[in-house]
């Protein structure tokens, strides 16, 4: 029965004595535990910083094909994104019309070319322009003759050898004269007879007068031909129209803004437009908004024109439009292919010496395939911007190995 006793107050004994005995060597230490004692915590921090780097060499890179770039400064803009359509633009597009009845003789332009201002385009032959042509041709003559009259008539009544009257009788007759010939004229040019053609009608084969030349009226690509050789054209219900130019170097971007977002969207603020399924994007300038709504939709009419050049914006397809609000400039901005989500964090890596270091950041305003980088990188550091996805995967197979 003493045995008991003995045994629990042997056991505080020792538990008193291991007690002392730490709070002893923890004095001798500083306040800290010996490293003998906190190695297993260490040992697990310095693995998690050894494979917070993914090794890899510019051969390996090469291979991965991972894209570098170094961040920086840039704008950053919030945008208001609307809908829209590409369209012509209204002051490139011409109507190619006959302003006289007539048959189509010869046509040199199809649809699909290319043509420039002024080119021939279709010879139409017309009993109208050959009335007109030899008006213009006989108002010509007359006016002519009547010309050297009155210069004679002027000479003799300066030597007196006849009177004033009659010099005066041969002035307005060359003035009426003269006059005629400038109706025929301008009634060739009413009917698109062209100053160069109308110079040239003294010389010209009989044959050509009663062909019209139809021209373009500017450069573009012809869009519409509606005639055929043969084909009656002018008035009496007849087709007037022979071809549909248009320039396509510029086009529109017909858009539609609720009466709501109407009031931040004024003439002259950018716009960037993205044609749905591919990856070009281009900037356009806002030059019309227009004053009334649309009963149904209680939206504007805005028209925004792109340079189109290469011709990539093509008439009828529908685009996303971001019509920027406001911008600023941001310290440091990344591709938005470069963040990955690692652990529930975003992340981005960054390029050291021995491969790329992952790196935890915060994300701020995103701009398009831009976005703001409020923390965790600094202007000047080079991050993977393609690929990221492989660096993801390896980092997680070096953190599973641990």
């Amino acid at each position: 029965m003493l045995i008991r006793p003995i045994t629990v107050v042997v056991a505080f004994a020792m538990g008193a004595a291991v007690a002392l005995g730490a709070s002893l060597l923890q004095r001798k230490v500083g306040g800290e535990m010996p490293a003998a004692i906190v190695q297993p915590d260490a040992k697990r921090a310095g693995s998690a910083n050894k494979f917070a780097v993914v090794p890899m060499d510019d051969e390996r890179i090469k291979l991965a094909q991972i894209e570098e770039q170094r961040v920086g400064p840039a704008t950053i803009a919030r945008r208001l994104g609307v809908p829209g359509t590409i369209v012509p633009d209204a002051s490139r597009v011409a109507h190619v019309s006959v302003k006289l009845s007539g048959t189509v003789a010869e046509l040199y332009r199809n649809i699909g070319d290319d043509v420039v201002k002024d080119e021939l385009l279709a010879v139409l032959e017309s009993r109208e322009v050959a009335d007109a042509k030899s008006e213009f041709l006989t108002a010509r003559l007359s006016n002519e003759l009547q010309q050297d009259l009155t210069a004679r008539d002027k000479t003799i009544w300066e030597g007196r050898a006849a009177p004033e009257q009659q010099y005066i009788r041969s002035r307005n007759a060359a003035a009426q004269t003269a006059m005629r010939l400038n109706i025929a004229r301008q009634k060739l040019l009413a009917l698109g007879v062209q100053d160069e053609e109308i110079a040239a009608l003294p010389q010209a084969p009989e044959a050509s007068l009663r062909s019209q030349n139809v021209r373009a009226p500017i450069s573009g690509r012809i869009a519409e031909r509606k005639v055929e050789i043969g084909t009656a054209v002018g008035r009496d219900s007849l087709e007037t129209e022979l071809f549909v130019i248009v320039d396509l170097g510029r086009v529109w971007i017909d858009l539609s803004v609720s009466s709501a977002d109407l009031p931040m969207v004024k003439e002259g603020q950018a716009v960037n437009i993205a044609t749905r399924g591919q990856p070009e994007t281009g900037t356009a300038k806002i030059v019309f908004v227009g004053p009334l709504l649309d009963k149904d939709t209680r939206t504007a009419r805005v028209v925004a024109a792109i340079d189109n050049a290469d011709g990539g914006w093509r008439p009828g397809s529908f685009v996303t439009a971001g019509i920027t609000i406001d911008q600023h400039t941001a310290p440091v901005v990344a591709p938005f292919s470069a963040i990955q989500t690692v652990g529930g964090q975003k992340a981005v890596f960054v390029r050291t010496k021995e491969g790329f270091e992952k790196r935890d950041v915060v994300l701020g305003q995103r701009d398009g395939q831009s976005v703001e980088v409020v923390s965790g990188l600094v202007a000047g550091e080079t991050i993977a911007v393609s690929n990221t996805f492989s660096l993801k995967a390896e980092h997680s197979k070096l953190s599973d190995e641990d």
